[in-house]
Formats: structure tokens, sequence, C-alpha cells
């Protein structure tokens, strides 16, 4: 494998900002410094532009069943978008609704990426029940597979919500175990009842998925996970949080030195509720869980993602075609299938409205949009940085291209962009991924099957990195 040196671009890292050459040899990166020597290495001239490490997504659905029907995005459509929006890693949900052995469900997603994946990935492990022989299967599967996280749903009682029963069991084995536990932070069964009742006075239509999900439900939901992780000396980590109600539980609890994290996502943070009354059906491309919230909660999540009281994002990318699938509710919000087409311009959304606009620092963008999911996780120090030693994930990313977001123009395998007609400023020309290109001047040129899967650390190894996270 040939020697590659990236020269003329200012790296930025969740911590510096410099000017400085970089050496890559292999896999790794393995020199960095000025006027290094590119003796037979590939020069690769990164002049006004930023070098990044390579983004990392601690949250996506790809080839993922839901409501009688499947993701559109599955992992080949899915990774090659994700590496056109500068991700070289994500972290997927690995389903275990109906499975008996844990096992079976994790085989399983090992199959829908094998051969398709072009970028490296990992699993988080969802849990909605737990018996005896699951209890004892959990901890050895983790440390078996590399996995260091699960996922437990507050809501979507007929596909995944487990009691607080199974969600203070998950958490007394993330205690033991090291593990992090994701939770979805929605009350479901309140959530069931209102949505009953909308239905009954024949209120179908799409806004009535945010009505009956009102920002009140996800902060009681979080205030619950966090006091239950707490009295299991467990750490948590609260999915997608939306709104203010949420993000003050977090606040408190971070600030009594509970061990919790949140992650919210693009579209939080760019958009808005009225989007779901949009005349006809058109609300129904907005719809995902939990749901877009009136403009007002938008400032407070930049807040506390500046504050770091916020420490990822995540794409949630669960896209649905709005043409067939999407359509499943047309008489009826509760049938239209939850989620929305991220995975591409979740780097790209972030860097314009955060960097560009003045919200947040260039720091603060690198470490929440790959940084401290890798430290979260237990990815850091291969992932999330650029470093001699690392694996050599690098994004060259021009923030002077401004460009308008739509479906016309993505790579992911759905019909519409929910941020469409969106102008952002900046975006990734060239990708790399262990040191070889997959995204060239726009273009792919990367190999289907060519990401790994990456097995991680679970107990002190990824659980020491987190005090860096709070600093």
């Amino acid at each position: 494998m040939k020697k590659k040196i990236i020269t003329g671009g200012t790296i930025a890292t969740a911590t510096d900002v410099f000017k400085a050459d970089i050496l890559i040899e292999g896999e790794k990166i393995v020199q960095i410094g000025v006027n290094l020597d590119a003796l037979e290495a590939e020069v690769i001239d990164a002049t006004g532009k930023y070098v990044f490490p390579g983004g990392i997504d601690p949250h996506t659905h790809l080839d993922m069943p839901f409501n009688n029907t499947v993701t559109d995005d599955d992992w080949e459509s899915g990774t090659v978008a994700a590496a056109f929006g500068g991700t070289t890693t994500i972290l997927d949900f690995c389903l275990t609704a109906g499975e008996t052995k844990l096992s079976d469900a994790v085989e399983k997603w090992h199959k829908k990426a094998e051969g398709k994946a072009v970028i490296d990935y990992g699993f988080h492990l969802m849990i909605s029940d737990l018996n005896e022989e699951t209890e004892k299967e959990l901890p050895l599967l983790l440390e078996q597979e590399g996995i260091t996280s699960v996922k437990v749903f507050m809501a979507y009682a007929k596909e995944f919500q487990a009691t607080d029963r199974t969600l203070f069991k998950a958490f007394k084995i993330g205690k033991e175990t090291g593990a992090i536990v994701m939770v979805h932070c929605e009350n479901g069964s309140v959530i069931d009842e209102l949505v009953e009742e909308a239905i009954a006075k024949g209120n179908t239509a799409p806004i009535y998925h945010a009505l009956t999900r009102p920002p009140e439900v996800e902060g009681e939901a979080t205030k619950r996970a966090i006091e239950l992780a707490h009295v299991a000396g467990a750490t948590l980590y609260v999915v997608h949080v939306t709104c203010k109600e949420a993000v003050d539980e977090i606040i408190k609890a971070r600030e009594k030195g509970y061990n919790v994290y949140g992650e919210t996502c693009p579209p939080y943070l760019t958009l808005d509720q009225t989007l779901l009354a949009k005349p006809g059906f058109e609300g129904a491309k907005y719809v995902w869980s939990p749901p877009l919230r009136p403009k007002s909660h938008q400032e407070p999540l930049w807040n506390a993602l500046k504050a770091k009281q916020l420490q990822t994002i995540g794409s949630d990318q669960c896209s649905f075609n709005f043409n067939g699938k999407k359509q499943l509710g047309l008489n009826d919000f509760s049938k239209i299938p939850n989620g929305g087409p991220f995975i591409e311009d979740r780097f790209s959304v972030l860097y314009s409205e955060g960097v560009s606009k003045g919200r947040i620092s260039i720091n603060d963008f690198v470490d929440m949009i790959s940084t401290s999911a890798a430290k979260i996780f237990g990815l850091f120090p291969q992932k999330g940085t650029i470093a001699v030693g690392s694996d050599a994930d690098i994004v060259i990313f021009d923030p002077n291209i401004k460009r308008t977001i739509s479906a016309e123009t993505h790579h992911m395998n759905v019909d519409y962009n929910a941020f469409e007609g969106l102008e952002v400023t900046g975006e990734p020309v060239s990708v790399l991924l262990r040191g070889e290109f997959i995204v060239k001047d726009k273009q792919f040129v990367g190999a289907l099957g060519g990401g790994k899967y990456i097995k991680r650390q679970l107990g002190k190894g990824a659980l020491s990195t987190l005090e860096a996270v709070s600093n």
C-alpha cells in the first residue's frame, strides 16, 4: 500500500486547529508535522481546506424492519451516502425483537452488512426483554462481539417497548459490564392513549403525530430513565434529545454528578413542527420519533451543545420513501413509518448551521461529529481524532462551497430529503477510510464490503474516556 501525504490543509481536532502535513502509511497516521518528506508518497493537496477526522455517526438504522415494512436504505446505499457526507464509521442498532437468543440477532445484523458496507461499523444491541437465559447470555455476548452499548425503548409498545423492570435490569447489567445503556425516552403508554383519543375524534393527519407525543412525555421519561440509571449505578446515554424539557433534566442530573450523556440530531436543530402541518399529506415526510418540536426548542438544544451538556450528533437515519411507504398512513398518522433520511447531511448541516453561523466553534464541531462518540463508545483513539497511531480516517472539507440540499443530488435511496432547499456552506470533497480514498473529488471510489466491523472494549477501557467527554 502506497504512502500518502496530505499537505497544505488546516487540521482541526476537538482540541486544536493548526497547519501541518499528515503522513499515512498503510491504514494508520504515522507522522504529523511541517514539511514532511513526501518521497515515494502520493501527495494530496488540501490547500484552502479543513482536514477533519472521519465522522462517527452513533445512531443509524439500516435495513431495519419497522411497522410492517423495512427502511429503504440498506448497508450499501446507506454507507455510500454516509461516506459522501464525511462519515467513516457508523454504530447501527441491532434489533432483537422476537429472537430467543440475542446472538441470533447479532448474526442477522452481520449478514445485513457483509459485502455491502463501504465504511467501518459497529453495533448497539437492542433489548426489549430480559429473561433468565438472555440475562446470562448478554454479558458474554457483549464481550465476545466487542459491543459496548445496549439500547432500550420506553416507547413503541407493539414493536420494542420494554417495561421499567427490564430497563432497570439493563442498567444493572450496564453497571456490571461497563456497557453504556442508551434509552429512547418517551412515555409510550401515555402516547398510545393520546393516539387512540386522536384517532377516535377523527384527527388522523400527520400533524397529530407531533401533537400526541408532546415534549412533556419526553421530559418525564428522560427523568425516569435518569433516576433508574442512578439507582443502578449505570451510565445513561439519552438518544435523540429534542426538547427543553428533556435537556433540563439532563442538565440537572449532570450538575448532581450523574453519569448521563445526551445526543441530538440535525433536524431538531434546524426544522420545526410546522412542517408536519404541510398541505395534503406532505407532512408525512417529517414523521419520526420523537417528533419535531416548535422552533422555541432549538435554542436550548444549541445552548446545551455549546455547554457540552449534550455531547454528540447522531443522524437517526431511518429512511422510508414518501411514495409507497410513508403513504401507508394516508388515513391514519399512527401507521406512517417513523423515520427520515439524514445520514448524508449530518456533517454539512452541523458545520453550516453551527460553525458558519457562529453557534459553535470548529473544535466543538469535531467533538460532536466524531470525537465524543469515539470516547463514549470505546473507539478512541483508534477513531475520532487525527493523531499518530490513529486510523487514517480523514475528511478533506471545503468550507467555502455553497450548495442547496436536494433529493435530486443526494445518494440516499429515498425519494425525498427532509432538508430539501436548505442552503449549506461547506462540503466534504474527499474522504479516506483507513488510508484509502472512498470518496475522491466528490466521486465514489470505495469498494462494497470494504468497511470493517470494529470490536470495541468493554469496561474500564471504554469508560475511562468518559471524563474527557465532560470537560
